[in-house]
């Protein structure tokens, strides 16, 4: 387990709920991805999974460039030390304010979505008397075989540019003064622990990498994008994924030209695991066929149980190794029926006080927090 005994005293002593963050995961998973990389491929941290200031401090310092889909996202990059040259900036409804200023900074790349933003993107730079990098988000029509809500490569996604538009799409940036047509951008989905589906991908970024060249517009790099699943249900038995297969994939079928760089935008298999929502048991509310613990963490602090069902290990800490165990609906106290972490989920007899951890929630947990109910924001605690 990933809580020793000194660990949870301490974590008695707080104010709960809070993020956990063991640091020292985080930074043995950097080394694991530096090394399982071939030196030509550049990986950007995608900060939608976590945008912690101290997560992004560790990940610079490892030498990740930034994925952002947002103005504020890149602009966090940017405070937090990410050279201009190594953030691109994806996301299907860029507002003028957010390009022009990504503009200032001077990032990388625009990974844009549309034939409309490519010609939004023209004219703002125009107006600025600007050159913008531009790579094109490619919709590849390929399967990520995960939940229909993080799909983002089919053809009915909003995501990315179809190929039925790939015509007008070359004519457009061989007649727009103020693009540079720099790169394609592919990401099909997220939590994929299917390799097939990366296989997949390949096979289309090759033929898609080869109509460009063939039209006269070279894409200087190919970004595949992220989407590498982790293990939810094993979260210390599998804390850091095999990096190695999945950067096999792509060494073995990608056709490149030599000139041409391979990047990345991992998110979730970097920070999941190294987070964790703390939670006390409020109140133990026994039913005819259900008993309740009620938690003072709820959708608020993690959300995607709620959005769309996902599963999150769910531990009572306080005591763990105890053999008397029950069932128990484990929820939150936000006023709506889906505030609920699991539904009988095998815990020990659990107490007014005990301590929870909502494990693999690095990712997707601080970041999506809001202030519903008026809730006040949790806390991130540090590996004590």
């Amino acid at each position: 387990m990933m809580f020793g005994t000194d660990t949870i005293k301490k974590f008695e002593t707080l104010e709960t709920p809070f993020y956990y963050y063991n640091l020292d995961l985080l930074k043995k998973t950097l080394v694991a991805l530096k090394q399982a990389a071939p030196p030509e491929y550049h990986v950007h941290y995608a900060l939608k999974a976590n945008a912690n200031p101290e997560i992004l401090r560790i990940i610079r310092e490892a030498g990740l460039g930034a994925d952002c889909v947002s103005g504020n996202e890149v602009k966090r990059a940017y405070e937090t030390g990410f050279k201009a040259g190594d953030i691109v900036f994806a996301g299907v409804g860029k507002s003028d304010k957010e390009i022009n200023e990504a503009l200032d900074i001077g990032i990388f790349s625009f990974n844009s979505e549309s034939t409309h933003e490519l010609e939004i993107l023209n004219d703002l730079a125009k107006k600025k008397n600007k050159i913008a990098p531009v790579a094109l988000r490619i919709n590849p029509n390929v399967d990520a075989y995960t939940h229909k809500y993080i799909t983002t490569g089919l053809e009915e996604n909003k995501f990315g540019i179809n190929q039925h538009e790939f015509e007008h799409v070359a004519q457009l940036l061989q007649g727009s003064a103020n693009l540079k047509f720099s790169g394609l951008h592919f990401h099909i989905g997220s939590q994929i622990q299917d390799l097939s589906a990366f296989k997949n991908l390949c096979l289309k970024v090759n033929e898609i990498n080869q109509w460009f060249i063939k039209r006269g517009l070279f894409p200087e790099h190919i970004n595949l994008g992220g989407g590498l699943g982790i293990d939810y249900r094993e979260p210390d038995k599998n804390n850091i994924v095999d990096f190695a297969q999945y950067f096999k994939v792509f060494k073995d079928l990608l056709e490149l030209h030599p000139q041409q760089k391979v990047h990345f935008e991992l998110g979730r298999c970097i920070v999941a695991q190294c987070g964790s929502l703390i939670s006390r048991a409020l109140y133990i509310k026994k039913g005819i066929n259900t008993h309740f613990v009620i938690l003072d963490a709820g959708m608020t602090e993690l959300i995607r149980p709620a959005l769309y069902q996902a599963y999150h290990k769910i531990e009572n800490i306080s005591r763990s190794g105890q053999a008397n165990t029950f069932k128990y609906d484990v929820v939150g106290p936000i006023c709506e029926s889906s505030d609920c972490f699991g539904k009988s989920v095998e815990l020990p007899e659990t107490r007014r006080g005990d301590l929870f951890a909502i494990r693999s929630a690095g990712a997707y947990g601080e970041v999506m927090s809001n202030h519903y109910n008026l809730r006040e924001s949790a806390k991130a605690v540090y590996s004590i």
